[in-house]
Formats: structure tokens, C-alpha cells, sequence
């Protein structure tokens, strides 16, 4: 029978240790890794995700009147925009110059990945239309009750994008660049369906990319030993260091990931003489490889597109994986196989001053984000594109 939403109640939940794994995950489904509940729980025990670290945690959950979770929504109020790949910079900076206070906010995500994926999880025996629904309510009271600026969902998934959009959430469009996999047999079929001239520049790569005596391996479940994990983690703070971003994992977390996600994680590492010195985090979902973060030491030319590009073709090929996300932004990653796709996000703003300026910026935005796609495509590698 399905739930009424005068049946539901909804609350907060201010750690994800609050819900059970069982009953988390009955809702969030096991397709996309970083949904679950271990993936969010190794956030908040790392300490990565915290009040100190500017994310508290205030998931929304439903249930129905027997005590059930029938519907949840990761949830955080944020002091600040950092690690959401959904930049709203600019509308912060326009609004406390204009006097208002932009932060905090509420962001419905997965902290630091700019993953496509459910954000509306609605167990599958509950009525989608009406626990999805009041997950929107929810969130959009929660809004006024904590007199925030904002409410921002990011990277959901179209569907939902479009129900948010018709709640009368102001939608966003962003590009990423994702790898399909055409039935190939092997890597090689892959490069016979590319232009000759892509064919032979990716060949190139993968050959220097190699030199030096560099061999790659590729980790996964329990073959990947704390050693692992701490090169894994020096190479992830270099490039950090390098690139002066910000750090947002710590070491803790990749212990948090690799006890209780073995399953998902699949770790490509590049050895010089038996010594680590470059590595790829990936984590595998349904039918997807999801490329996440990436780290070296030293400078090695190519290194960079044969662990996080190519290797993870071949690796979706040999396991009949789908598509490969590689992460956001890159249109260098054209050439290499990785094709533009659309990624939304949605936005609640309470100042009616500020939510018509966003208004007009998103309408002036898509627009050239959809000529940009259209230019992109024409770039293609692939043969009769």
C-alpha cells in the first residue's frame, strides 16, 4: 500500500551513524558507490566532513508510519563553496556586496564529488512520486526554518533535475567528459574505431608514458595493502600541493574507504623500479569506473592520461563496464575518447532580488553551454562521428 505524505514524518539526522547501513542503503540502491552509506560514514568518522571542515551534516530522512526509511537526502549546511564543482562564487561575492549573507547555505551533495547520482533516494517498495516529493518539501522548509540564503542540489540525476525544476527550483547545466563503451573487445578495438591521427597520437602517449622502466599495476578489493594506501596518499597531497588546492581527504578516510568499500575501489598504480610514484583512484559502480583522484612524484610525461584515461578504459573494457566518468571539466580528454555529456544541478534562492539575477545568468549560461557542447562534439576522435 503505498505511503501517504500525511502518514510520513520527516527529521534530521546530524550524522550519517544515525541510520543503519541496511536501511540507508535500501533507499540510496548500490549503482553509484558514493551514495552509500559507507562512503558517506568514512567522510564524517575521517573527520573530513565535519562542522570543523565546514560540512555539517543534516541529512533528511523519511519514514513511514511503522518506523521504516522509506526516503533520505544527503545534506549539509556549508560556511563556504569549496569542493562542490558547481561554482557559485560570483553569486556570494554579488550578494554580501549588495548586504546579504550568502553563507551558510545548504548543499545536497556528495561532499568533493562531482559525481552524477541519485540525491532523491526512495526505497523501491515506497511511492516514488510522493516520498520524492516531500524530500523537496523537506529540504525547501528546512531552507526557511534555518533562514539560510540557498539551497543547492548538485550533480543529480535528469530526472530528478527535472522535478526539482518543476518545484520551482532554478536549474543549472554543466558539462563533463565521459568515456562509452561501444561493445569493444579490447583496447585495441577501442583505437580501430578513432581516427587514424587520434589513433596514432594515443599510441604515442601510452608508449612515452611508459618509458623510464615504469610498469602499471591495478589494485582492487584486498589486494590493495595499507602500503597502498600511503603512497596513494603522498602522491593525492603533492598534487595537491602542486596545483595550491586544498587537501579536503585525509589519510584517515582511505583506511575508512579501503575497510569498508574494498569492493568498489579499484587503485591503479605506476611503479618505477618497484618504488610507487603515481596512482589513480577509481571506484566502480553498476556499470560505471568513476575516476577520482589522481597523484604523482616527480614529472612524467603522459603519466597522467595512461592511469586516469587509459588504463581505465582498458580496465571498463576487461570487466564489460559501461562508461567511464573521469572527473570534472578537461577537454583535452575530447581527443582521448571522452565525449561531452550534460550535468545539472538545482537552486533554491529565498531573496527574490538575487534569485531573479541567477535567473537571468543561468538562462545566458546554458545557452552557451549548449553551442559549446555542439562546437565540442564536432572535435570527436571517432571515426563518422
Amino acid at each position: 500500500m503505498p505511503d501517504g505524505q500525511d502518514t510520513i514524518a520527516v527529521r534530521v539526522a546530524e550524522r550519517i551513524a544515525e541510520v543503519s547501513a541496511n536501511e540507508w542503503d535500501a533507499c540510496a540502491g548500490q549503482a553509484v558507490p558514493f551514495v552509500r552509506h559507507a562512503f558517506l560514514l568514512a567522510l564524517e568518522e575521517s573527520g573530513s566532513v565535519s562542522r570543523k571542515t565546514g560540512w555539517l551534516p543534516q541529512h533528511l530522512l523519511i519514514r513511514n508510519p511503522g518506523g521504516r526509511l522509506i526516503g533520505a537526502a544527503p545534506l549539509y549546511l556549508k560556511s563556504h563553496s569549496y569542493g562542490e564543482y558547481v561554482f557559485d562564487w560570483s553569486w556570494a561575492d554579488a550578494y554580501e556586496r549588495a548586504g546579504g549573507r550568502y553563507y551558510p547555505k545548504l548543499q545536497c551533495c556528495i561532499p568533493f564529488t562531482p559525481v552524477t547520482g541519485p540525491r532523491l533516494l526512495v526505497h523501491r517498495e515506497a511511492d516514488q512520486e510522493t516520498v520524492a516529493s516531500a524530500l523537496i518539501a523537506g529540504m525547501a522548509e528546512l531552507t526557511r526554518q534555518y533562514e539560510v540564503s540557498s539551497l543547492h542540489v548538485t550533480f543529480p540525476q535528469e530526472a530528478e533535475w527535472h522535478r526539482f525544476g518543476a518545484a520551482g527550483f532554478l536549474q543549472r547545466i554543466g558539462l563533463q567528459y565521459h568515456w562509452q563503451n561501444r561493445d569493444y573487445g579490447s583496447f585495441d578495438d577501442f583505437l580501430t574505431g578513432l581516427a587514424a591521427r587520434k589513433r596514432k597520437a594515443i599510441k604515442r602517449e601510452r608508449r612515452d608514458a611508459l618509458t623510464g622502466g615504469l610498469e602499471i599495476k591495478a589494485l582492487a578489493g584486498a589486494t590493495i595493502e595499507p602500503r597502498h594506501w600511503d603512497a596513494f596518499y603522498r602522491f593525492y597531497m603533492a598534487t595537491s600541493d602542486r596545483k595550491w588546492g586544498q587537501a579536503y581527504l585525509n589519510r584517515t578516510f582511505f583506511d575508512r574507504l579501503g575497510e569498508s568499500m574494498a569492493d568498489s575501489v579499484v587503485l591503479m598504480l605506476a611503479e618505477q623500479d618497484g618504488r610507487p610514484v603515481a596512482g589513480a583512484l577509481n571506484l566502480k559502480g553498476g556499470d560505471t569506473l568513476y575516476g577520482r583522484n589522481w597523484g604523482c612524484l616527480g614529472s612524467f610525461k603522459f603519466l597522467h592520461f595512461e592511469l586516469c584515461y587509459y588504463q581505465a578504459i582498458e580496465y571498463a573494457i576487461r570487466h564489460g563496464l559501461r562508461r567511464v566518468e573521469a572527473g570534472a571539466q578537461g577537454e583535452h580528454k575530447i581527443q582521448r575518447g571522452y565525449l561531452p555529456v550534460e550535468t545539472y544541478s538545482a537552486h533554491l534562492i529565498r531573496d527574490r532580488g538575487l534569485a531573479d539575477a541567477v535567473a537571468h545568468f543561468l538562462e545566458r549560461e546554458s545557452a552557451a553551454i549548449s553551442e559549446e557542447k555542439t562546437l565540442l562534439a564536432e572535435h570527436s576522435p571517432y571515426r563518422g562521428d
